[in-house]
Protein backbone atom coordinates (compact mmCIF):
# COMPACT_ATOMS: atom_id res chain seq x y z
CA UNK A 1 0.00 0.00 0.00
CA UNK A 2 1.18 3.49 -0.62
CA UNK A 3 2.72 5.50 2.14
CA UNK A 4 0.53 8.65 1.01
CA UNK A 5 -2.27 6.62 0.72
CA UNK A 6 -1.84 5.33 3.96
CA UNK A 7 -1.04 9.20 5.49
CA UNK A 8 -4.56 9.97 3.75
CA UNK A 9 -6.68 7.22 5.72
CA UNK A 10 -5.29 8.07 9.11
CA UNK A 11 -6.10 11.58 9.30
CA UNK A 12 -9.37 10.32 8.08
CA UNK A 13 -9.62 8.44 11.44
CA UNK A 14 -8.30 11.52 13.53
CA UNK A 15 -11.10 13.71 12.10
CA UNK A 16 -13.64 11.17 13.08
CA UNK A 17 -12.07 10.79 16.43
CA UNK A 18 -11.79 14.61 17.53
CA UNK A 19 -15.51 14.89 15.96
CA UNK A 20 -18.29 15.04 18.47
CA UNK A 21 -18.37 14.13 22.36
CA UNK A 22 -15.00 13.25 23.73
CA UNK A 23 -15.10 9.93 25.33
CA UNK A 24 -12.23 7.17 27.03
CA UNK A 25 -13.53 5.29 23.76
CA UNK A 26 -12.01 8.17 21.89
CA UNK A 27 -8.92 8.79 23.53
CA UNK A 28 -8.02 5.56 23.32
CA UNK A 29 -8.48 5.68 19.27
CA UNK A 30 -6.58 8.76 19.33
CA UNK A 31 -3.44 7.68 21.26
CA UNK A 32 -3.80 4.54 18.63
CA UNK A 33 -3.91 6.92 15.43
CA UNK A 34 -1.07 9.03 17.05
CA UNK A 35 1.06 5.67 17.05
CA UNK A 36 0.13 4.63 13.74
CA UNK A 37 1.05 8.32 12.48
CA UNK A 38 4.63 7.66 14.54
CA UNK A 39 5.16 4.43 12.76
CA UNK A 40 4.36 5.59 9.62
CA UNK A 41 6.39 8.72 9.50
CA UNK A 42 9.72 6.82 10.90
CA UNK A 43 8.96 4.60 7.80
CA UNK A 44 8.79 7.88 5.61
CA UNK A 45 12.40 9.16 7.26
CA UNK A 46 14.10 5.87 6.62
CA UNK A 47 12.78 5.60 2.98
CA UNK A 48 14.04 9.11 2.53
CA UNK A 49 16.71 10.73 1.23
CA UNK A 50 19.27 7.68 2.89
CA UNK A 51 22.76 9.49 1.00
CA UNK A 52 21.64 12.29 3.51
CA UNK A 53 21.51 10.63 6.37
CA UNK A 54 24.28 7.94 6.00
CA UNK A 55 26.68 10.92 5.47
CA UNK A 56 25.65 11.92 8.51
CA UNK A 57 25.41 8.58 10.26
CA UNK A 58 28.96 7.55 9.58
CA UNK A 59 30.81 11.02 10.48
CA UNK A 60 32.17 9.32 13.40
CA UNK A 61 33.83 6.50 10.98
CA UNK A 62 34.78 9.11 8.35
CA UNK A 63 35.42 7.11 5.55
CA UNK A 64 34.60 3.39 5.78
CA UNK A 65 37.41 1.45 4.46
CA UNK A 66 36.67 -0.89 0.99
CA UNK A 67 36.55 -4.34 1.77
CA UNK A 68 40.36 -5.73 0.62
CA UNK A 69 38.64 -9.52 -0.50
CA UNK A 70 35.24 -10.26 -1.87
CA UNK A 71 36.00 -14.27 -1.08
CA UNK A 72 34.71 -15.42 2.50
CA UNK A 73 37.33 -16.05 4.34
CA UNK A 74 37.68 -19.65 6.02
CA UNK A 75 35.90 -20.70 9.35
CA UNK A 76 39.08 -22.49 10.80
CA UNK A 77 43.03 -22.68 11.05
CA UNK A 78 44.69 -23.30 7.92
CA UNK A 79 47.75 -24.95 9.11
CA UNK A 80 49.24 -24.81 5.53
CA UNK A 81 49.76 -20.86 7.09
CA UNK A 82 52.49 -21.84 9.83
CA UNK A 83 53.04 -22.78 12.97
CA UNK A 84 52.34 -19.44 14.94
CA UNK A 85 48.83 -18.31 15.60
CA UNK A 86 48.19 -14.72 16.78
CA UNK A 87 45.40 -13.45 19.28
CA UNK A 88 44.27 -9.89 18.33
CA UNK A 89 43.19 -8.33 21.48
CA UNK A 90 40.96 -5.68 21.60
CA UNK A 91 40.05 -3.80 24.86
CA UNK A 92 36.81 -2.84 24.23
CA UNK A 93 33.79 -0.30 25.87
CA UNK A 94 30.65 0.66 24.09
CA UNK A 95 32.41 1.80 20.44
CA UNK A 96 30.25 -1.03 18.68
CA UNK A 97 29.95 1.03 15.06
CA UNK A 98 34.11 0.73 15.03
CA UNK A 99 33.99 -2.42 16.14
CA UNK A 100 31.24 -3.61 12.91
CA UNK A 101 34.04 -2.22 10.59
CA UNK A 102 36.98 -3.64 12.42
CA UNK A 103 36.20 -7.21 12.85
CA UNK A 104 35.31 -7.94 9.49
CA UNK A 105 38.31 -5.57 7.96
CA UNK A 106 41.05 -7.34 10.15
CA UNK A 107 39.58 -11.08 9.43
CA UNK A 108 39.86 -10.24 5.95
CA UNK A 109 43.30 -8.29 5.92
CA UNK A 110 44.89 -10.97 7.96
CA UNK A 111 42.95 -13.95 5.92
CA UNK A 112 44.72 -12.39 2.84
CA UNK A 113 48.37 -12.36 4.43
CA UNK A 114 47.57 -16.05 5.45
CA UNK A 115 48.14 -15.16 9.62
CA UNK A 116 46.36 -17.74 11.69
CA UNK A 117 44.64 -15.93 14.36
CA UNK A 118 41.84 -15.04 16.42
CA UNK A 119 40.32 -11.64 17.30
CA UNK A 120 39.29 -11.43 21.23
CA UNK A 121 37.61 -8.21 22.24
CA UNK A 122 37.72 -7.57 25.83
CA UNK A 123 34.58 -5.70 27.22
CA UNK A 124 34.41 -3.57 30.18
CA UNK A 125 30.58 -4.29 31.70
CA UNK A 126 32.10 -2.70 34.74
CA UNK A 127 31.51 0.93 36.69
CA UNK A 128 35.11 1.76 36.70
CA UNK A 129 36.58 4.04 34.45
CA UNK A 130 38.25 2.20 31.18
CA UNK A 131 41.00 0.69 31.83
CA UNK A 132 43.14 -0.28 28.07
CA UNK A 133 46.03 -1.82 29.87
CA UNK A 134 44.10 -4.37 32.07
CA UNK A 135 42.01 -5.62 29.42
CA UNK A 136 44.92 -6.50 27.49
CA UNK A 137 46.09 -8.09 30.73
CA UNK A 138 42.85 -10.10 30.38
CA UNK A 139 43.15 -10.93 26.78
CA UNK A 140 46.42 -12.26 27.35
CA UNK A 141 44.96 -14.69 29.96
CA UNK A 142 42.19 -15.28 28.40
CA UNK A 143 43.68 -15.76 24.59
CA UNK A 144 43.61 -19.77 25.26
CA UNK A 145 46.92 -22.31 24.48
CA UNK A 146 46.86 -22.20 20.61
CA UNK A 147 48.07 -19.00 20.40
CA UNK A 148 51.47 -18.11 21.06
CA UNK A 149 51.69 -14.35 20.13
CA UNK A 150 49.55 -11.42 20.57
CA UNK A 151 48.68 -8.07 19.40
CA UNK A 152 47.70 -5.29 21.12
CA UNK A 153 45.11 -3.57 18.96
CA UNK A 154 43.22 -0.46 18.97
CA UNK A 155 39.33 -0.64 17.68
CA UNK A 156 39.96 2.54 16.08
CA UNK A 157 42.83 2.03 13.91
CA UNK A 158 43.12 -0.44 10.69
CA UNK A 159 45.94 -1.20 8.34
CA UNK A 160 46.06 0.29 4.93
CA UNK A 161 48.89 -1.01 3.73
CA UNK A 162 48.99 -4.84 3.25
CA UNK A 163 52.85 -4.72 2.97
CA UNK A 164 52.80 -4.40 7.14
CA UNK A 165 53.96 -7.35 8.73
CA UNK A 166 51.64 -9.22 11.38
CA UNK A 167 53.61 -12.20 11.32
CA UNK A 168 55.07 -13.54 14.36
CA UNK A 169 57.91 -11.37 15.78
CA UNK A 170 60.90 -13.67 16.22
CA UNK A 171 63.00 -11.11 17.02
CA UNK A 172 61.33 -9.25 19.78
CA UNK A 173 58.16 -6.40 20.35
CA UNK A 174 57.46 -5.24 16.65
CA UNK A 175 55.63 -2.11 16.85
CA UNK A 176 53.08 -1.86 13.55
CA UNK A 177 51.81 1.65 14.07
CA UNK A 178 55.15 3.13 14.65
CA UNK A 179 55.51 7.00 14.93
CA UNK A 180 56.61 7.41 11.56
CA UNK A 181 53.39 5.87 10.81
CA UNK A 182 50.20 6.45 12.86
CA UNK A 183 48.03 9.53 11.82
CA UNK A 184 48.49 11.15 15.55
CA UNK A 185 51.34 10.06 17.74
CA UNK A 186 54.86 10.75 16.52
CA UNK A 187 57.11 10.50 19.69
CA UNK A 188 59.80 8.21 19.38
CA UNK A 189 59.00 6.14 22.87
CA UNK A 190 55.32 5.85 21.24
CA UNK A 191 54.50 2.26 21.93
CA UNK A 192 50.63 2.22 21.68
CA UNK A 193 47.97 1.70 18.81
CA UNK A 194 49.39 -1.58 17.27
CA UNK A 195 51.67 -3.28 19.14
CA UNK A 196 53.06 -7.56 18.46
CA UNK A 197 54.67 -9.45 20.89
CA UNK A 198 55.35 -13.50 22.16
CA UNK A 199 53.17 -14.30 24.89
CA UNK A 200 56.51 -15.29 26.44
CA UNK A 201 57.89 -11.92 26.30
CA UNK A 202 54.54 -10.53 27.21
CA UNK A 203 55.00 -12.71 30.32
CA UNK A 204 58.70 -11.89 30.78
CA UNK A 205 57.23 -7.70 31.34
CA UNK A 206 54.82 -9.06 33.50
CA UNK A 207 51.95 -7.74 31.49
CA UNK A 208 50.88 -3.98 31.67
CA UNK A 209 50.04 -2.16 34.82
CA UNK A 210 46.66 -1.89 35.58
CA UNK A 211 46.81 1.50 37.77
CA UNK A 212 45.78 3.60 34.43
CA UNK A 213 42.36 4.06 34.63
CA UNK A 214 40.95 6.17 32.13
CA UNK A 215 42.52 6.95 29.08
CA UNK A 216 46.60 7.26 28.22
CA UNK A 217 49.88 7.11 29.81
CA UNK A 218 49.73 3.45 29.78
CA UNK A 219 51.63 2.41 26.95
CA UNK A 220 54.64 4.64 27.79
CA UNK A 221 54.73 2.50 31.21
CA UNK A 222 54.83 -0.23 29.08
CA UNK A 223 57.57 1.15 26.94
CA UNK A 224 59.61 1.23 30.33
CA UNK A 225 58.99 -2.51 31.03
CA UNK A 226 60.09 -3.58 27.35
CA UNK A 227 63.62 -1.90 28.25
CA UNK A 228 63.55 -3.10 31.96
CA UNK A 229 63.38 -6.48 30.41
CA UNK A 230 65.96 -5.69 27.74
CA UNK A 231 64.01 -6.31 24.76
CA UNK A 232 64.87 -4.68 21.72
CA UNK A 233 62.22 -2.91 20.17
CA UNK A 234 61.92 -3.32 16.08
CA UNK A 235 59.46 -1.20 13.96
CA UNK A 236 58.07 -1.45 10.05
CA UNK A 237 60.62 -0.57 7.41
CA UNK A 238 60.46 0.39 3.53
CA UNK A 239 57.16 1.72 4.12
CA UNK A 240 56.50 4.63 2.13
CA UNK A 241 52.61 5.58 2.90
CA UNK A 242 53.47 7.92 6.19
CA UNK A 243 50.83 8.75 7.84
CA UNK A 244 48.69 7.15 5.29
CA UNK A 245 49.79 4.15 6.44
CA UNK A 246 46.56 3.73 8.64
CA UNK A 247 42.90 4.58 8.82
CA UNK A 248 41.91 6.57 12.36
CA UNK A 249 38.36 6.02 12.36
CA UNK A 250 37.81 7.57 15.83
CA UNK A 251 35.78 11.10 16.03
CA UNK A 252 36.61 12.41 19.09
CA UNK A 253 33.65 15.29 18.45
CA UNK A 254 31.25 12.18 18.76
CA UNK A 255 32.98 10.24 21.51
CA UNK A 256 35.01 11.86 23.87
CA UNK A 257 38.08 10.28 25.71
CA UNK A 258 37.92 10.26 29.33
CA UNK A 259 41.14 12.56 30.06
CA UNK A 260 39.76 13.43 33.78
CA UNK A 261 42.84 13.24 36.29
CA UNK A 262 41.73 12.74 40.01
CA UNK A 263 43.76 13.69 42.91
CA UNK A 264 47.11 11.69 43.28
CA UNK A 265 46.91 10.82 39.39
CA UNK A 266 48.12 13.50 38.63
CA UNK A 267 51.69 12.35 39.02
CA UNK A 268 50.97 8.67 39.49
CA UNK A 269 50.85 8.56 35.57
CA UNK A 270 54.16 9.34 35.08
CA UNK A 271 55.40 6.85 37.43
CA UNK A 272 56.85 3.04 36.84
CA UNK A 273 54.84 0.38 38.17
CA UNK A 274 57.59 -1.99 39.76
CA UNK A 275 55.03 -4.81 41.03
CA UNK A 276 52.17 -4.48 39.19
CA UNK A 277 50.79 -6.26 35.94
CA UNK A 278 49.60 -10.08 35.34
CA UNK A 279 50.70 -10.57 39.22
CA UNK A 280 48.05 -8.15 41.03
CA UNK A 281 45.26 -8.25 37.86
CA UNK A 282 41.66 -9.17 39.49
CA UNK A 283 38.59 -9.44 37.07
CA UNK A 284 35.92 -12.00 36.67
CA UNK A 285 34.72 -12.94 33.12
CA UNK A 286 30.80 -12.41 33.02
CA UNK A 287 30.26 -14.21 29.98
CA UNK A 288 31.91 -15.22 26.79
CA UNK A 289 30.12 -14.70 22.95
CA UNK A 290 31.15 -16.17 19.79
CA UNK A 291 29.73 -13.64 17.30
CA UNK A 292 29.99 -13.59 13.87
CA UNK A 293 29.88 -9.82 11.80
CA UNK A 294 29.41 -9.94 8.16
CA UNK A 295 31.29 -13.55 7.75
CA UNK A 296 34.28 -12.70 10.52
CA UNK A 297 34.14 -14.59 14.09
CA UNK A 298 34.82 -13.39 16.81
CA UNK A 299 35.05 -13.86 20.27
CA UNK A 300 33.50 -10.83 23.17
CA UNK A 301 34.95 -11.72 26.81
CA UNK A 302 32.67 -9.43 29.37
CA UNK A 303 35.14 -8.76 32.17
CA UNK A 304 34.47 -6.69 35.38
CA UNK A 305 37.63 -5.36 36.78
CA UNK A 306 38.17 -4.94 40.17
CA UNK A 307 39.94 -1.97 41.46
CA UNK A 308 41.14 -1.58 45.21
CA UNK A 309 40.06 2.05 45.45
CA UNK A 310 43.20 2.28 48.49
CA UNK A 311 45.40 2.14 46.08
CA UNK A 312 43.97 3.68 42.86
CA UNK A 313 41.36 5.59 44.30
CA UNK A 314 40.99 7.59 40.33
CA UNK A 315 39.67 4.05 39.39
CA UNK A 316 36.17 6.37 40.34
CA UNK A 317 35.21 9.48 38.88
CA UNK A 318 33.19 10.67 41.60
Amino acid sequence: MDLNFDLHIVLKLLVLLLSGNCTIYKLFGLCMVLVLISLLWLQLSCSGDMSTSSEKDHRDLQQPPPCLSNTQAPAADDTSWGPHKLALVVPFRERFEELLVFVPFMHTFLNKKKIRHKIIVINQVDHYRFNRASLINVGYLESGNDTDYLAMHDVDLLPMNEALDYGFPVDGPFHVASPELHPLYHYKTYVGGILLLSKRHYHMCNGMSNRFWGWGREDDEFYRRLRKAELQLFRPSGITTGYKTFLHIHDPAWRKRDQKRVAAQKQEQFKVDPDGGLTNLRYQVESRQELTISGAPCTIINTKLECDQNQTPWCLLG
